[in-house]
């Protein structure tokens, strides 16, 4: 048999077309050696088969070269030029096909050559990144959050899951495992116990975390339901890295202690249960770490019987303080414990007192106070009364109720005026007079208003 051979790849949507060729021509060559029926009579044919492609749309004509040539419409014999015209015609037929898709079929291999070269290139290029400019990278695929949690569809454990390369570089820059939240729970805490096995595990996690940050300082957010020892053994070999560490206490039976950790500079403490654990706590915060500054303890109240309970020597080198505050006493404490506070935040539940100590303060520079008047009284605390801040230089006040303006402007004359910035927001009950006081006082004084609020602050 003459036969052409056509070099060009077929798209899908033409595979049935080529297959349904390939098959007639199969079994056109099949029947070489059988009898075969002429195209047009019911006489057989010896020496010539003939198919027609109904679907095809041309007739295909194989040569049986044992056999004397028969015309495929006569009974007469045919002339081998007769074949090779209609093998001709044949091939002819496929060619006109193929060209007809040809200009498809190499516009769908430029876009896969493309499509191709493009993935390859974007990636070689991120292969050839230096370590360098990698690694910044990285830096910025931190979640924005304080602490990081130990999870294994974020970075930066993400980053170790990609490729070789990824993890090398990922596992040798320690400031991407410089911040952690720890978990350890009750057993029998809801849904989210661990048992002994599943801390063991979370635990080697931890650790192996902790290792990556090379002795960089460390930023810790601990969450503990039952006894804090468990934590604090796996922390043992790094309490001279940790900086900043956040205890989540959820009714816990013991204190955290951290003497050893002199690195600390930065604590919080939290509460998040109704009931008060307030023999875990108290035992955490009577021994502090001789370098620590910064405390926020917003999230747990004191009053002047449980400050009462805490020497000055743990608390007197500490310099900045958020705290809750139940009693105006309680501030005059705080104020007593901690001579060199020079930043204090108080958020406080204050009723007045008649009878109040005296305190002086040298060194606090800043006054965040937010506080409301027990038993809505309108009726002085006396808070004004009886401190005595003769640096302070920022005053912040939040204060639900008529402003204390008379014992303000005593505490401003007895200070001598060392103010530099003053701020009320509109829950501060003023009048216009009494701003327009504060204004030639204090250079930088601002009041916050609320332009939702329907109380008139200016009637005197």
């Amino acid at each position: 048999m003459v036969s052409g051979t056509l070099d060009f790849t077929p798209p899908n949507l033409h595979l049935q077309f080529l297959d349904l060729l390939r098959v007639n021509m199969q079994t056109f060559s099949s029947n070489v050696d059988s009898p075969s029926v002429s195209a047009t009579t019911s006489e057989p044919q010896k020496s010539l088969d003939v198919i027609t492609g109904d679907d095809l749309g041309f007739e295909i004509v194989t040569l049986n070269v044992d056999s004397p040539l028969v015309s495929a419409t006569t009974d007469g014999p045919r002339k081998p030029s007769d074949v090779i015209v209609g093998e001709d015609l044949c091939l002819q037929l496929v060619r006109n096909s193929a060209g007809h898709y040809q200009p498809q079929l190499v516009e769908e291999k430029a876009d896969i050559v493309q499509s191709n070269t493009s993935r390859t290139n974007f990636s070689s290029l991120i292969w050839r990144l230096p370590t360098e400019i990698l690694s910044e990278i990285f830096l910025y695929c931190l979640p924005e959050d304080e602490y990081l949690a130990y999870a294994a569809t974020q970075a930066p454990m993400l980053l170790t899951r990609v490729c070789r390369r990824w993890r090398e570089v990922a596992v040798g820059l320690p400031m991407l495992w410089c911040r952690l939240q720890l978990e350890f729970w009750y057993e029998d805490w809801q849904e989210r116990a661990f048992r002994h096995d599943d801390w063991q595990t979370r635990a080697f996690g931890y650790d192996s975390w902790l290792k990556r940050s090379r002795g960089y300082p460390l930023s810790l957010r601990l969450e503990c339901g039952t006894d804090w020892s468990e934590l604090q053994s796996l922390l043992q070999p790094y309490v001279q890295q940790i900086s900043s560490l956040s205890l989540d206490f959820l009714s816990c039976d013991g204190p955290f202690m951290m003497e050893d950790f002199h690195a600390l500079k930065e604590l919080t403490i939290c509460k998040y249960i109704l009931d008060d654990p307030a023999r875990a706590i108290n035992g955490t915060l009577s021994t502090l770490p001789v370098n620590l500054r910064r405390i926020n303890m917003e999230n747990v109240w004191f009053n002047r019987k449980r400050l009462d309970s805490f020497t000055a020597s743990p608390w007197a080198h500490l310099t900045h303080m958020e705290i809750s505050l139940h009693g105006i006493n309680a501030f005059t404490r705080i104020l007593h414990l901690c001579p060199d506070l020079c930043s204090l935040t108080v958020i406080g539940i204050f009723c007045p007192i008649q009878t109040l100590e005296s305190v002086a303060h040298t060194n606090l520079q800043s006054l965040s106070m937010s506080w409301s008047v027990f038993r809505n009284t309108s009726e002085d605390i006396g808070l004004f009364d009886v401190i005595t801040l003769p640096n302070l230089r920022v005053l912040e006040a939040r204060y639900t109720g008529r402003w204390p303006h008379e014992s303000f402007m005593k505490f401003l004359t007895r200070s001598e005026y060392s103010l530099e910035r003053l701020v009320f927001d509109s829950a501060v009950w003023t009048t216009t007079r009494e701003r327009a006081e504060y204004a030639t006082l204090v250079p930088s004084f601002e009041f916050i208003a609320d332009t939702e609020s329907n109380f008139d602050v200016d009637e005197e």
